[in-house]
Formats: C-alpha cells, structure tokens, sequence
C-alpha cells in the first residue's frame, strides 16, 4: 500500500480557482494590499462598524490613509522595524489600522484579546519584549500596573476612552491624539520591502502552568494564507463579509486579510449583535466556528416548534428529502467519507433523480426564507473551522442552500493547513491540504509513515509553518523536527485522493466547538484537590461546554445526599454511585464550579455543563498507565455513554 503522505501542489481546480484571483507574487508583506486596493478600489467601502464605542465605516482609500496615518503616529513615538508592540483589543476598524501601521514600520503585534485573564495578559508584555502597549480602553492600566507589567514600556495608546494620568507616570496617547500627531507631519511611508522572513505579528497560546507559548507567524506564513485560500473561496469586489470571532485569533485575521484582498467589504460584529447585523449586512461570507453554525440550527429547530403542526410536518419532510437527495449525489460523486464503489454510486444515482423533485421545489419555495431569517438571504458559501463539525448540522446547511467548506489547521500553521472545496467537499473531511502543503500520517511513538486510511499522528510542513515558538527552544525541538515537520498533536487518516479525516487529539489540549483552547492538566488538579473527588478527567472535544468524569469520594458524596434529603442506596459500591441522583449530580457540578470559578484568571469556558460519576481509572483495568498516566481515549471509549448524557441534558 502507498505511504500517507501528500504533497499538494493543487489539482485542476485549485488551478482554475487560483487563476482567478489577483496576482499578489510581488507582495513583500500584508502592509502592501493597502496601496494597490486603494488604487483599484478606492470608494468601495472596506470596513463597517455599526455599534460600540465608535461607529466608523471607511472605504479601501480611507483605510489606506488610516493605515498610514497611524504608522507615521507611532513611528513619531519610537516604534521602528524589529519592535514589539502589545495590542490588547477587541474587533474593530481601529485595530486593523494599529496591526498594519505597525507592519508598515516592520514592527510586530503580540495579540490578545482584552479580556483575556490579566496574569496571561501581564506575562505576554514581559515575555514578548513589548516597547509599547495598545489597550481597548482605560479599564486594564489599572490591573497591569499593580502587577508591574507596565514597567519598561515607553507609551500606551488607548483606541477608546481617555487618559488617566493619576493611574501611572507612563505616557498615555489618546486615538484622538495619536491621529493630531500624525496629522501634524503626514505620513510619507511606504510600505516596509524587508524580507519576508520578518516576524509579523505573535500570537499567544494557552499555556497548561500559566506560561502561554508565543507564536511568531512571518510575513511569508500570513502571504501564503492570501495567496492560497482562494481554493476555497473566489469573493468578488464589494460582497460583504460579517466577522464575529477575535480578531486577533489566527483563523479570523487570515480570512480577513483574504477577503480584504479581493475588494469585500468586512462587518465587525460580536455576540451580543450577530443576529441583527446578519439582517442588516446581509452577508455573502460568514467566517466562524461550529458553536456558530450548532447555534443557528438550534434557532431554526426553536422556530420551527412554534409553528402550526402542519406546516411543522411539510417543512420537516422537505428538510428530510432535501438531505437525502445532498447525501445520494454525494454518493454519486464520491464525496462521502469513503471511498464509493459503482454500485453505491448507482444506488446514490438512483435516489438523487427519484429525491430531485420534491428537493427542487423546496429549494424554490422553502429554503430562500429560511435562509433569509438565519443569515440574511445572501449567505451561500461559508467557513467553518476551529473544531470538528457535527455531521447533522453539515448535511442542515446543505439541504437549504448553505455549502459549509470546513478548515483545519492550527495557530503554529498560520492557521490553515487544509480546506474542503466547493468541487470536492468531501463530508466528514477536513478537506484537502493547501497548494504547497504536504500532510503525513504517523506511528506516534516511532515516527513510521503509515499507509493510507490507517490512523496515525499529523504531521505538516509548509511555507505557512512557523520557523519556532518565540525563546522556547525546548518547546520548539519537541514540535518541530529537523525537517520541518510539524506535529499537529491531531490522530487522523489520509484518504489518496489527499483528504484528511480528523479522529482525535494526541494531546491533551480540548477544543470546544467555540473554537476556545482548554488545557485540562491545571484544571483536572484543582479539581481532584476537592474531597469530594478521587479522580477526575474532563471532556469536551467539539462541545459546547467541558464535562467531568468524576470518579468521587463515597463519604462526601453521601454526606451531600443528605444534606439534600436523598436516599443513599446501601448497594452503592465504594467510589462508583452508579444510581446517583440527578439532584446529586447537579449539586456536584455547582461545587466543582465554584472551585474552577475561585481560580486565579479562571475563564469563562471553564466551567462544566455536568458530571458522570463513574469507575475509577487504575492500572489493573488498563485506564492508567504504569506512570500512573491517564489514557484518555480509553477512560473516553469506556464511558462514552455516559460522557453522552452529560451533553444530552445541556
């Protein structure tokens, strides 16, 4: 059998789809975009911000001055090439305008969103060297300087608010006073024609002992997201663009930087506003997380309880007949989760004819106006990455109109290594690796390249690979090889045709379906630092919220039993209450949530939606290693069931 490894150079259709967008070879950095889109699109709107502490809507020509104008402001207060600049904000027009000013002076950003814990927060200006500091508003000088973070810096600029000169010695520049600045000497920078290799912008990851990993992204990893995602997506001057994840995150700043390029006009929103700017922008593209797609969904199935019964039962019919007939062409065509021989091709032939009928018409009829509540009417191709889709919401979206091309990659990659495309969405797939990306499937322990369809650890290398963490040599060695392989610490498979099936996750790291990062290792300690619990792992891969395995303390959990008038059967065994109450499993979720709340800079997504209490995890029934280690795939494999009914009551 030949060896999972692919080395994708791009097939006909990434030829075709890569023909038809602008020639950006000569592109020595993101800053460039700015001049040639203000020449070729100057009065098409850019950016669109209808809500927040400033509304601003600027076309690619004012955006273009902006960019300038805040280069030549920052360039007066000391920032030059090779500098880091901390930029702790939120979404918004103000915030593209300081990323790209500073890459025009050949300076970095090291990113993070402002309501990130403050000690994470504290630790990225020291760690990253920062000579300046860019805050949303006033409200974080405060907490920073108590804990000393704001020694060394040479000034703050504050995209909201004003000054507060009682709060610290520091030079404080207000947005307004930044732009006087810059007004008062107008910019004559180009943009910065340094090497590519330049750091651009660094990015911190969550770290498992409070240490978060600087990730150093270049100008090249971030040109060969615009260059390449066009696989996937082929945006005309003027569509729309709603935007709703960080804008720091790295999947949400190359999508942005993309789209940007073709001429579309980027909406910043946030949660609390998704749903009326989907209204009122009506967008073409929507770049987000599964969280956002299982959300609309859920909104569509709310809708349709509330409806007369039997315009409930056409609509679920033709939403059932719809699918069926999405799923049998995919059949036909070969874009299942396997490889389709001619009688289930025949079979899926058959049935998509028999189903095009009653689909046709439900496509005329139906969808448009559901599509129009969920997202606006425009929305026809989106991009869903971050974590695993649900199979039942990409067969939702496809029955009514919606294509969802699904992405993976990582913030070491840029952040894509892979994307489904609109003539090979293969379902179920993390779609196929980027023109210039090679992808290898892996025994973990010896590092052998397997054969195609076995499942193994993913390896990547290619130009959107970061060069190391930022002074993390060690972190670096154990991530990167001598040849440039990365380990993704992701266990999936390669089918020929250079789809990748994603199975699970090698280390440790749960990524819920919002996308967020959870190390489970600090977590898990303060946890089973509670009398009530014996041993505990949390779950929660591509799922809304994290989720206990507790193996508990029998004594305390009577003792809570009682306290809230349960019986406590006498057959319980020892640490395995399998007939525990429902009451008793909510009230030992309250208390553990209590004790991951109580933590120094917990987050909001720490925090469980419920516990199963179950067998404890030793070494005789082979759920701990010799080390005394979990084995997390088997303790998950084990209590599937009831890591299931944690989730089915949420």
């Amino acid at each position: 059998m030949a060896e999972a490894w692919v080395r994708w150079q791009g097939d006909r259709g990434d030829q075709r789809a890569l023909s038809r967008q602008p020639d950006w070879s000569d592109l020595h950095g993101i800053d460039g975009l700015w001049p040639r889109l203000a020449r070729e699109h100057g009065q098409l709107q850019a950016l669109d911000m209808a809500h927040g502490p400033a509304p601003e809507l600027l076309s690619f020509e004012e955006l273009h001055q902006r960019i300038g104008a805040v280069a030549a402001g920052l360039a007066r207060h000391g920032v030059t090439s090779g500098d880091v600049v901390a930029l702790f904000a939120e979404n918004g027009p103000r915030w593209l305008a300081v990323d790209q000013g500073l890459m025009r002076l050949g300076a970095a950003a090291a990113v993070r969103g402002s309501t990130a814990p403050v000690e994470e927060l504290a630790f990225i200006l020291q760690d990253s060297g920062a000579k300046a500091l860019v805050l949303e508003d006033p409200s974080l000088l405060e907490p920073l300087r108590d804990r000393g973070a704001l020694a060394g810096l040479h000034f703050v600029l504050l995209l909201h608010g004003q000054s507060s000169p009682g709060l610290t010695a520091l030079p404080q520049l207000s947005w307004q006073s930044l732009m006087a600045s810059a007004a008062a000497e107008p910019p004559r920078l180009k943009p910065y024609e340094g090497d590519e290799s330049r750091i651009a912008t660094i990015l911190y990851t969550s770290g498992t002992t409070g240490r978060p990993k600087g990730v150093p992204l270049s100008q090249a990893n971030l040109l060969h997201q615009v260059r390449t995602l066009g696989v996937a997506v082929s945006p005309r001057p003027g569509q729309r663009v709603l935007s709703v994840l960080p804008i720091w995150h790295a999947y949400e700043r190359s999508a942005g930087y993309l789209l940007l390029s073709r001429g579309c006009c980027q909406s910043y929103t946030n949660l609390r506003q998704f749903k009326a700017d989907l209204q009122r922008v009506r967008p073409h593209y929507l770049i987000s997380v599964p969280r956002l797609w299982e959300a609309l969904h859920g909104g569509f199935l709310n809708a349709l309880e509330g409806m007369p019964k039997a315009k409930r039962r056409l609509i679920s019919s033709a939403l059932t007949l719809s699918e069926r007939h999405a799923q049998s062409w995919r059949a036909w065509c070969d874009l299942l989760d396997h490889r389709t021989g001619a009688v289930e091709r025949l079979t899926g032939l058959a049935m998509a004819v028999l189903t095009a009928p009653p689909s046709w018409l439900a496509s005329k009829l139906l969808w448009p106006a559901v599509r129009r509540q969920l997202a606006g009417g425009r929305l026809g191709t989106a991009i869903s990455g971050g974590g695993a889709l649900p199979r039942h919401i990409d067969a939702f979206f496809e029955a009514i109109g919606i294509e969802l091309l699904v992405g993976y990659g990582l913030t070491e990659t840029s952040p894509v290594l892979s994307c489904r495309r609109p003539w090979a969405n293969r379902r179920g797939s993390a779609g196929r690796p980027l023109p210039g990306t090679e992808l290898r499937i892996v025994e973990p322990e010896s590092r052998n390249t397997l054969d195609f369809a076995d499942r193994g650890l993913v390896l990547a290398r290619g130009p959107q690979v970061m060069a190391g963490y930022f002074h993390r040599p060690e972190a670096t060695a154990a991530a990167l090889d001598g040849e440039g392989w990365f380990n993704t610490g992701d266990l999936g498979w390669l089918m020929s045709d250079g789809s990748l099936f994603l199975t699970g996750r090698a280390k440790d790291t749960i990524v819920l379906s919002s996308g967020e990062n959870v190390e489970p290792g600090p977590l898990e300690d303060e946890l089973a630092s509670s009398d009530l619990v014996e041993q505990v792992m949390l779950v929660g891969q591509d799922r809304r919220q994290l989720g206990a395995l507790v193996v508990p303390r029998h004594e305390a959990l009577v003792s809570i039993a009682v306290e809230l008038g349960l019986a406590c059967p006498a057959s319980w065994p020892d640490g395995s209450p399998a007939g525990a109450d429902a009451m008793l499993r909510k009230a030992l979720t309250g208390r553990l949530n209590r004790l991951l709340a109580a933590r120094i800079g917990a987050r909001p997504e720490e925090r469980l939606a419920g516990v199963a209490l179950v067998d404890g995890f030793t070494i005789d029934n082979g759920l701990l290693t010799q080390t005394l280690k979990q084995r997390r795939d088997r303790i998950s494999s084990r209590d599937s069931v009831a890591i299931d009914a944690i989730y089915s009551v949420v």
